[in-house]
């Protein structure tokens, strides 16, 4: 039960090849948060983390290296986490904002690339208290998946989005 299958320090790198490579594909995918996933977005996630459990874990199905490996991700996801305060990290970890819509009008190429449906605008659109694009001065895709909206006048509107964490310099 705790005799190692692999040597501990093979799972460690396991573990941190996993999770880079891992990291990199989501990156790639483009900015969504959990809740904006689309089912087959889901399915994806759920059948990679199985695919790649044996490539981290090898031979080895002992308890010892189980904790290894949990420990090594745990560790690793906290210094991704740390490194996001530095701005070379949030450019090589996070995407940038992109402007979906400027002076009333959709910008085709930035919804097409960030795979955005002008329904999903539409409704951020409408929590923000306007009918349609034509009242709205800048539409901005931010990092975390969600959409900023200034509206044309200089009308400003709250809305319920919730700041979850503040990062202090």
């Amino acid at each position: 039960m705790f005799v190692f299958g692999v040597a501990w320090w093979e799972l460690i790198v396991r573990a941190v090849v996993v999770y880079v490579v891992f990291f990199a594909a989501l990156r790639i995918l483009g900015k969504r948060q959990l809740g904006q996933l689309a089912i087959h977005d889901l399915v994806f996630l759920l059948l990679v983390s199985n695919a790649v459990q044996p490539a981290i874990t090898g031979p080895d199905t002992s308890l010892a290296g189980g904790i290894v490996i949990v420990a090594t991700l745990g560790a690793l996801n906290l210094v991704v986490g740390r490194l996001e305060m530095f701005r070379f990290f949030q450019r090589l970890l996070l995407s940038s904002p992109t402007v979906v819509i400027q002076h009333g009008k959709y910008l085709e190429d930035a919804l097409r690339h960030e795979q955005v449906e002008r329904d999903l605008v539409e409704a951020s659109i409408r929590e923000h208290g306007l009918e349609n694009v034509s009242e709205v001065e800048l539409g901005v895709l931010e990092v975390d998946g969600t959409i900023s909206i200034v509206p044309s006048g200089g009308r400003t509107f709250r809305t319920r989005h919730r700041v979850r964490a503040i990062k202090r310099p």
